[in-house]
Order: structure tokens, then C-alpha cells, then sequence
């Protein structure tokens, strides 16, 4: 019999594809009747679902936003998840927390390994950081997953909002100096689903706690993936804009990116035997989807 799991976050890229790919081994909850800024009623959730498993999918993702809304960052990327960590311990629930790439402030100059220490520049990027500690801390049977420039044909992000603007505009400017690997929510899903599968079947191993990195193989700038995306929406009968790339500086944020955020994910290889597809080949996919609907 599969396992049952619970997923936080039930609007979000991630907790959508895996509904999608997982079926109805996943029930998935999230605003308005569970908020990571009130996360005292998960208990009530814990009980009335009984999973066998707990992801939390949920965060303050709004990078930007984080640096003047601390407390509201604060309570989606650190205070949520340690109670929902806590309250799985209680359980034995086994519980897979996911972070991201932006805990590194990019000069590593090579891709970061999970044993890199952690050097956030961002309100954001620290808030997860923190969230990181207090799940592992709080829970032997948990695990974080760090990823990165996470796309899908669900909600918001950067690969739907390129296709949006290049349908519009005939030149499109894209930031070509950072560098990290584009993620497929659908690839994190079925990596997901198969670590989940792995631990069902051979119980839970002290290996298994800590930070595994998590990303579409192979790296690209945000232009590149600009690129491709458009080149393949062209397939589709999308006309292809001239994509001009610029510099960060010519793109000022209120929270610093970092230029290189590329993650090693050989870990997860030695562990579960598992990779992700090539970024381009997610891509395409996800470029197809969007033009089947």
C-alpha cells in the first residue's frame, strides 16, 4: 500500500504537481484553513489526516517584500515550520522540508555542496536559513531539500511570466550575470515521491536526516533560460522577441539575488539513486503544457 502525505501549502507550484503526480496518496492543505503564520491548528490536521508523511511545500517566497516585512517572512520561513516539525516529532511522522538556494550569498564561484556554511545577504534568504536549523534540530526524522528558480504551468514564476511578455513585447531585457539551476516543480514532485517511496520501503535510516540539494541538472542564467523558453514557445506558433541581456545593476532590487547559486546534488545521487532530468528538456515540457491547455 503507498504511503499517505500531507502537503503544507496547497496553492503553491510544488504542492500542485505533486497532487498532480501523487494522485490521491496526497491530500494537500493550506490558506484559508491553515496558515504558517498560525500554525497551533496543525495538530488538529495531523490527527484528522493521519499521513504517513509531511511536506512542507509553504513559505514567504515574496523575496523583496521580506525586507521590509520581516515578521511576516519570519513567521512562513522559520517560526511555521519548526511547529510543524515539531508537532510530526511528536508523531513519528517522517517530514521533508523544503529550502532554497538563496540561504548562499553566490561568491562561492562553483556550486555549493550541503556542507557549505550557510552566508544568506537576504531578509529571505535568512528567515529559510533559520527555518533550516529549527526543522533538523527539532525532528530526527526530518530532511530539508534545497532548490532553486523553481518553475511549472501552475501560479507564478519566471518561465510563464516570459512567455506572458514575450507574447506582448517585441524586446525583452533579461538579467544575464546570475547564475543558478532552473527547477521543474514537476521533476522536485516525482524526486519527492520517489525519496518517499524509498523510506516506505526500507523504513527510515539516519542518513536520511539532513539537507540534500535538489535542482534541475545543469546551470543557466536567467537569460538563457529566457532563451529557451521563448525558442520553444516559438514551436507553438509564439513569435520570438529579441531578448537583450543586462547586467543586475541595471536591474536594482530591494533584496540582493545571488549571482551564483548553483547547488551540487551528488548527494542525492549517493543516497537515493536519483537526478533530474537536463533543465532544457524540463522545460520543453513545461513549455508544451502550457500550450496544450
Amino acid at each position: 500500500m503507498r504511503p499517505s502525505i500531507l502537503v503544507i501549502g496547497k496553492a503553491g507550484q510544488l504542492a500542485m504537481s505533486l497532487q498532480a503526480l501523487g494522485g490521491k496518496q496526497v491530500a494537500a492543505i493550506g490558506r484559508p484553513e491553515f496558515d504558517l503564520n498560525h500554525p497551533e491548528n496543525i495538530s488538529e490536521f495531523l490527527k484528522c489526516h493521519n499521513p504517513d508523511f509531511v511536506i512542507n511545500a509553504a513559505a514567504w517566497t515574496a523575496v523583496d517584500l521580506a525586507e521590509t516585512e520581516q515578521e511576516g517572512a519570519q513567521c512562513g520561513n522559520y517560526t511555521g515550520p519548526a511547529f510543524l516539525a515539531q508537532e510530526c516529532a511528536l508523531r513519528h511522522i517522517p517530514f521533508i522540508h523544503v529550502s532554497t538556494d538563496y540561504v548562499f550569498n553566490g561568491k562561492k564561484g562553483k556550486p555549493y555542496t550541503e556542507d557549505d556554511p550557510v552566508c544568506p545577504e537576504t531578509v529571505y534568504g535568512r528567515t529559510k536559513a533559520e527555518g533550516e536549523k529549527a526543522v533538523l534540530s527539532l525532528h530526527p526524522q526530518s530532511m530539508v531539500l534545497r532548490t532553486s528558480w523553481v518553475y511549472s504551468a501552475y501560479g507564478r514564476n519566471f518561465v510563464k511570466t516570459m512567455i506572458a511578455a514575450g507574447a506582448k513585447n517585441p524586446i525583452l531585457k533579461v538579467v544575464s550575470d546570475q547564475k543558478g539551476n532552473p527547477t521543474s516543480s514537476d521533476d522536485l514532485a516525482q524526486v519527492i515521491l520517489e525519496i518517499i517511496n524509498q523510506i516506505h520501503e526500507k523504513h527510515w535510516q539516519e542518513d536520511y536526516h539532513g539537507i540534500f540539494n535538489a535542482c534541475g541538472r545543469g546551470d543557466a542564467t536567467w537569460f538563457e533560460l529566457a532563451c529557451v523558453t521563448l525558442k520553444e514557445a516559438s514551436l507553438y506558433g509564439q513569435k520570438e522577441p529579441q531578448i537583450q541581456p543586462i547586467l543586475t545593476e541595471d536591474w536594482p532590487t530591494p533584496a540582493k539575488r545571488p549571482l551564483d547559486s548553483r547547488l551540487d546534488t551528488t548527494k542525492l545521487r549517493k543516497t537515493f539513486g536519483l537526478t533530474f532530468p537536463l533543465w532544457q528538456e524540463s522545460v520543453s515540457k513545461i513549455v508544451q503544457k502550457l500550450f496544450s491547455h
